[in-house]
């Protein structure tokens, strides 16, 4: 067996059923109550019908193999996407895009193709971080360096701490914005920061942007890669590769669409990778994930609804917890007043409440966890559900 597989961690959600393994929640004096999850970022709204038309009508495709490519279509319509919400000149359809089987996927095949195992590799990261991106880095034989993001610099990764023989052994470089579970969106310094670190030291950046459209303020979008790129010259992309998804923005989870865009030069040898890996994307999906690309009605009411579960969520809760909002994303990052794993586990069993420890998402790096004391709740549920889970909260919380 691959000896870098005893190395993989246990996934937060599993050591979240080891923290509640025994206990039943949510019986108390009053009464039972209904289970609620806020700790998956898996989006409960409906499936747009054009989405499931689109689905559907084009069933005939499971006939087929798939190009690995994927199909022209396709590709044009997340060019034309990426133009319109950037601001690009032009995106090549043919060597700058290439569809894949939504991002998780996508990140962790990435690192495989990247990283040279043959040299003293490191991958850098967020902590918290998106656990996909450790798995990868130790998958591919490099060593992962996690880089805390804290309240005292604002969430942001702070890249001038990273000691000089850490960067030349760089190789790829994750970050991801808006962030998870922050919520954080990367600023146009950062990105000059580093890009001129990626030019300096040649590494390749993976930019995961699968949050990028569930954002508050209709008239300022976050700030994406492509986009910070074009703005500071750098129109070919060079040593930069983003990676977006219909899940969060369509509320299509289990249709597993997403796609990578960048550095042709990257992609071109990506896709080779891919060819050999199997992984094309069935050209029904590619049918219903044009479909998506090219319609921004539903992806603005979509926006609306969290905008309201947000607004009424932490109003609910302003006398009992901190919260602050995210820059964008759909999750609330709170600080606890009890450790976050205490908290969790009362929260569940008195309420029947479920949310994520902040430690869980993160590792013990240069003295501290920065996921301890920290939870994330992820307001995927419907708005009644939100809210029956804020009251819950609150009396949990009064009751410390």
């Amino acid at each position: 067996m691959n000896p870098d597989l005893a190395k993989l961690q246990p996934y937060p959600f599993q050591r979240l059923r080891t923290l509640f393994h025994g206990v039943t929640p949510g019986i108390t004096p009053h009464g039972d109550f209904t289970p609620i999850n806020l700790s998956i970022g898996e989006p409960k709204h409906a499936t747009p019908a054009l989405i499931r038309d689109a689905l559907v009508k084009n069933l005939d495709g499971l006939a087929s193999y798939p190009l690995t490519q994927g199909n022209e279509g396709l590709r044009l319509a997340i060019a034309h996407w990426l133009e319109q919400r950037y601001r690009i000149p032009h995106i090549n359809p043919q060597t700058q895009v290439l569809p894949v089987n939504g991002s998780r996927e996508a990140l962790f095949a990435f690192a495989q193709a990247i990283v040279d195992r043959a040299q003293d590799a490191v991958v850098i990261s967020p902590n918290p971080f998106y656990q996909i991106y450790e798995g990868a880095a130790f998958l591919a034989g490099a060593t992962p360096y996690y880089l805390n993001t804290l309240p005292s610099n604002g969430f942001r990764m702070d890249f001038a701490s990273v000691p000089e023989d850490v960067l030349r052994r760089t190789q790829l470089v994750y970050v991801c914005s808006p962030g998870n579970p922050t919520g954080k969106v990367m600023a146009l310094d950062d990105w000059r920061e580093l890009f001129e670190l990626s030019e300096r030291y040649n590494f390749v950046i993976a930019a995961d942007e699968c949050y990028s459209e569930i954002y508050f303020d209709e008239a300022q979008p976050p700030l994406g890669a492509l986009e910070a790129a074009q703005l500071l010259g750098r129109k070919d992309y060079v040593n930069l590769v983003v990676f977006s998804s219909l899940s969060k923005r369509s509320n299509v989870p289990g249709m597993r669409s997403g796609f990578v865009a960048g550095d042709a030069k990257i992609l071109e040898k990506f896709l080779l990778y891919r060819t050999y890996h199997g992984c094309a994307m069935s050209p029904t999906v590619q049918s219903a994930s044009e479909a998506a690309w090219r319609d921004e009605a539903h992806v603005a009411e979509n926006r609306c609804l969290y905008r309201l579960k947000f607004a009424a969520f932490q109003s609910a809760l302003a006398d009992v917890l901190p919260l602050q909002m995210p820059d964008a994303a759909f999750y609330f990052w709170v600080q606890t007043p009890i450790a976050d794993t205490e908290f969790a586990l009362g929260l569940h069993r008195d309420y029947n409440v479920t949310v994520l420890p902040g430690s869980y998402l993160a590792r013990e790096a240069h003295g501290v966890n920065p996921g301890a004391n920290f939870v994330r709740i992820a307001l995927v549920a419907s708005e009644m559900e939100c809210m029956e889970a804020a009251q819950r909260i609150k009396e949990f919380v009064q009751k410390i």
